[in-house]
């Protein structure tokens, strides 16, 4: 007989999302469980676009997705909720239909073992399962990784004269640096290297950039040079051990050369979320639909954050802050449906 803990919540994805809900999960005096794919936390601004300025978080004039998960770690901190690290859930199966012999305890010993309920799920993952009464899905975009150069160059280029993921600022100063890329990403690069490089270039396709109004007013008021609409055509070293870029035009025969020292990509994530097609979810578009408590097709299952869509959803971090404690309070009812209105946040973390 397996003797299983049956948490009352398993948070899967410990990206910002997955964080706060585990944080204000906690905070209402909840089992909780979070479930990271990964060895670390913080999702794709940690491990994507660390050094990247993140500015749709009320309350903080910029910060960059280091910081902001050593931040919601430390208010994760207030209540050490488990985290499993390198886990990849499988499955999320009825506990009735998982075909294991079971043993449904809870390990709090104020607590009866009766009250444990067989009738949640249990979590199939690449180590043992893990029984859970309710599930919120907060796994992004899932697995990412950076849209490369559709242009030939030696592998050993990656890390060093081309970069995908910019780790140390610092490591840049006083370079010359180009950035190929016309979103938000390559704007906040250009931006934020514009005074510690020796000079930056930004290279787009279009006339146009994709980034927000107040970047792109930003980027023409600076000193970064753009060369629009061009793409990168070949590349190659100078005699010097500079990286050569031969930039052809969308329009026209007139090619540009530039002579750097690194090359900068920013052409987003292609993202896979296989997964959800194996978790039995109603999907749209490979995201999840939920209603208006983030709940999925399968009852006690909730999603949130990047991986949900429905009328008007924003791909904001800060609006998955906000759906966080919505679908943790709507997690909770079902299985206390007499669980009183959540406190002021301050008299909780104040005690």
């Amino acid at each position: 007989m397996i003797m299983l803990h049956q948490y009352e919540l398993t948070i899967i994805g410990g990206g910002p999302a997955g964080m706060f809900a585990a944080f204000y999960a906690s905070m209402r005096g909840a089992d909780v469980l979070l479930v990271e794919s990964t060895g670390e936390l913080g999702g794709q601004p940690a491990t994507q676009y660390p050094q990247k300025m993140i500015y749709d978080i009320a309350g903080i004039d910029g910060i960059n997705g280091v910081d902001l998960t050593a931040r919601l770690s430390a208010q994760m901190d207030h209540f050490h909720p488990k985290v499993r690290f390198d886990t990849r859930v499988d499955g999320i199966i009825p506990a009735t239909d998982s075909n294991l012999d079971i043993d449904w305890i809870k390990v709090d010993a104020d607590t009866p073992t009766s009250a444990a309920n067989p009738h949640g799920y249990v979590l199939q993952t690449n180590h043992e399962p893990i029984a859970t009464q309710t599930v919120l899905i907060a796994t992004g975009g899932g697995a990412f990784a950076p849209r490369r150069l559709a242009v030939d160059y030696p592998t050993d280029w990656d890390g060093d004269r081309i970069i995908y993921t910019v780790r140390d600022l610092a490591a840049l100063q006083g370079q010359d640096i180009a950035i190929a890329g016309g979103g938000d990403s390559a704007i906040d690069w250009a931006l934020a290297l514009v005074d510690q490089a020796s000079s930056v270039h930004l290279i787009h396709r279009r006339q146009q950039f994709r980034g927000l109004e107040s970047s792109v007013a930003q980027l023409q008021q600076s000193a970064v040079a753009i060369h629009t609409p061009f793409v990168i055509n070949a590349l190659d070293t100078t005699a010097t051990g500079k990286l050569a870029i031969d930039l052809r035009p969308i329009h026209g025969d007139q090619h540009e050369q530039l002579v750097v020292d690194r090359l900068l990509v920013n052409y987003g994530f292609a993202s896979d979320n296989k997964q959800l097609r194996r978790w039995d979810l109603s999907l749209e578009h490979n995201q999840v639909a939920v209603d208006r408590l983030y709940q999925t097709s399968r009852p006690g299952v909730f999603a949130i954050g990047d991986v949900v869509t429905y009328p008007g959803k924003v791909k904001l971090i800060a609006n998955a802050f906000g759906e966080a404690p919505i679908a943790v309070d709507a997690a909770l009812r079902t299985i206390h449906p007499d669980l009183r209105q959540p406190p002021h946040s301050a008299a909780v973390i104040g005690q």
